[in-house]
């Protein structure tokens, strides 16, 4: 879910018969019988998921403000617990919450530990040394990577279609990290960054795949509230360390409501909305929105941060966008 970012969210292409967990930084494609299907859906829907993605999109500098007083692994053990609870409380107050068999629990340890922590790690640091801009639009072509996971271990054949959008987001992928390195006021740190993103992307992708048995037999929203759970204590027990070093009087009331944001809103709530979205309109339907989460992100940071968008950047975004949407036309 998560995320992300702004938080986060990647996952099954369009000939993928399962729903895919939520990642809040990268949206997830989706499947032909959802594409196709009838969309009774409330004027709401559409509403909620333009909220999503304006949660999404101000995440990324959110993201960054918090990373101005806190340390990554800081940022994240506080933040987690937030969205946690939230997502328990929503949950709760359906019904009981279900828990995994006890021959599929040490899959969901695994796929938490890779969708959450190994994930988080790669995305927090690389949003400590990268342009807000640069994260949202690297985290975009996360379902490209999926993909190509997908086919590689035998899930799907890739049509000729899919290969297109592949190279167009690859060669996208390279204008955003070509323009990070030549960035005077970032250098070779945007670089750093803007790979370490990319790493995020590789690892949301085995999550993604990996949970496909998962998915099939428990649901998409079990798996992501059980993930996001594992993941969460990791987090804390990773970040608590930072915590016992913080200068607690030193942190601003801005930073509080940043990590707040980014848990209860970047995570939590946009985690409800996509949900929903796809409970009416399908997962395609809903995903699209996700292509707007760049764009958004890009003119907050512009905004708020001061990242002036280059023509690098310009370029890359305008293909990232193109090749992930070709991609996912059912």
């Amino acid at each position: 879910m998560r995320g992300v970012g702004g938080e986060p969210l990647a996952a099954h292409l369009t000939r993928l018969d399962l729903s895919a967990p939520m990642n809040p930084e990268a949206p997830v494609p989706a499947t032909p019988a959802e594409a196709t299907a009838p969309a009774p859906a409330p004027i709401h829907t559409d509403l909620g998921l333009l909220l999503m993605v304006g949660i999404w999109g101000i995440n990324f500098s959110v993201i960054k403000v918090a990373l101005a007083e806190l340390s990554p692994l800081a940022f994240n053990a506080l933040r987690f617990p937030f969205a946690s609870l939230l997502v328990y409380a929503v949950l709760r107050r359906r019904g009981p919450i279900p828990l995994p068999a006890a021959a599929d629990r040490r899959a969901v340890l695994a796929m938490g530990l890779v969708g959450n922590v190994i994930y988080q790690l790669f995305f927090v640091q690389g949003m400590d040394r990268t342009r807000a801009g640069n994260a949202s639009l690297l985290l975009a072509g996360a379902p490209i990577v999926t993909a190509l996971l997908s086919a590689a271990l035998g899930h799907e054949r890739l049509a000729a279609r899919t290969w297109a959008g592949v190279a167009a987001t690859v060669l996208g992928i390279g204008f955003v990290v070509r323009g990070g390195a030549a960035d005077p006021s970032f250098g070779m740190r945007t670089l750093v960054g803007d790979l370490l993103m990319v790493g995020a992307s590789l690892a949301w992708a085995a999550y993604t795949v990996g949970a496909r048995g998962l998915i099939a037999r428990h649901g998409p929203l079990a798996v992501t509230a059980w993930t996001l759970w594992i993941g969460t204590a990791a987090l804390f027990l990773l970040g608590a360390p930072d915590l016992l070093r913080l200068d607690w009087g030193a942190v601003s009331a801005r930073a509080w409501a940043s990590v707040m944001y980014a848990g209860m809103l970047g995570i939590g709530l946009a985690y409800l909305l996509w949900y929903r979205g796809v409970r009416y309109i399908g997962n395609t339907r809903t995903a699209t929105y996700g292509n707007l989460v760049p764009i958004v992100a890009i003119l907050v940071a512009w905004a708020w941060l001061g990242e002036v968008p280059t023509a690098w950047q310009a370029v890359g975004a305008a293909v990232i966008i193109g090749g992930v949407t070709l991609v996912r036309r059912p």
